[in-house]
């Protein structure tokens, strides 16, 4: 009898155990084709010459060689930099209308609603909207300036103008979702707090500095860490907007450029040893955000 019913205890764990490794193989699975094998591919196919259709040749460090002493690799690193101005401004902007609208009024419901609408509307559809405003003919932008007499610049066009066009065109993307976190983080914050502070004598302004301030900074170091990782891979407003890498090559990113390096010129090792670059910078810029702020952590007991 208990040999029996052992047998079939046995035979019920096989069954579970291979039950659970299937489950488990999936997601392992997707891991390995989908992230391990292009990730070590990538890497390898950085030390070779490959055009994407013939096999791989290698051929050592040539392309970071050539990488380093390419001036068009430079700049296009230097514009995605640039670019990234955008995320402190959104995130002052995001801060300050999450500020506004967490205030009970009339219309807060509506205008979270208008603001959010551009973060889900497609980004392609986005950037063909605003490339059609910073027409320098007949766009929205030059019209409204001149109406008080502003002979407004052809933005895209314009190598001292493209990109704070696409900066600006970035921001209000971006600013609702940046809001909404932000507005969320605010209705969690402990009205004691503030109730204590304003006992103790805090004014306004002392209470958002050393309230509110630090009781944000989980999400101002989430939005941090996402927008610096996107804005490091922006690519379809900067090629649908400025196809060509803008005016004196003022907007091509980073990513703009390894795909133009690999799709139109096949250039595949080329480029992915600039991707190998990229990863690397990002990877090291988020784990030293997350060294900084570790050190910076606020909580309440």
């Amino acid at each position: 009898m208990s040999t029996t019913m052992t047998s079939r205890r046995s035979r019920l764990h096989r069954r579970e155990h291979l039950v659970a490794a299937a489950f488990v193989a999936i997601p392992v699975l997707g891991f390995l084709i989908f992230i391990a094998y292009p990730l070590l591919f990538s890497f390898y196919a950085s030390f070779t010459k490959w055009n994407g259709l013939s096999d791989p040749v290698f051929n050592g460090l040539d392309n970071y060689v050539e990488m380093f002493n390419d001036p068009y690799f430079w700049q296009a690193m230097g514009n995605t930099v640039f670019l990234m101005i955008g995320i402190p401004i959104g995130l002052v902007l995001s801060l300050l209308l999450a500020l506004a609208l967490n205030r009970s009024m009339r219309g807060t419901t509506f205008f979270r609603t208008v603001y959010y609408v551009p973060v889900i509307s497609s980004l392609a559809a986005v950037a063909i909207l605003w490339q059609w405003a910073y027409n320098g003919d007949f766009g929205l932008i030059n019209q409204v300036l001149a109406i008080v007499g502003i002979d407004g610049p052809n933005w895209l066009q314009n190598a001292d103008t493209a990109k704070p066009a696409i900066i600006i065109m970035s921001v209000w993307k971006g600013l609702g979702f940046s809001m909404l976190l932000y507005l969320a983080a605010l209705q969690s914050v402990p009205r004691h707090l503030y109730e204590a502070a304003a006992i103790d004598g805090a004014n306004a302004f002392q209470q958002f500095r050393h309230i509110t301030i630090p009781m944000l900074s989980p999400v101002t170091f989430f939005l941090v860490v996402t927008s610096i990782i996107g804005g490091a891979q922006i690519f379809i407003e900067i090629n649908i907007m400025t196809p060509t890498g803008g005016p004196e090559f003022s907007t091509a990113s980073i990513v703009w450029y390894i795909w133009q390096k690999a799709f139109n010129y096949l250039q595949m090792g080329y480029a992915t040893a600039m991707s190998v670059v990229l990863g690397l910078l990002v990877f090291v810029i988020t784990a030293i955000q997350f060294r900084i702020n570790r050190r910076f952590q606020f909580s309440i007991d």
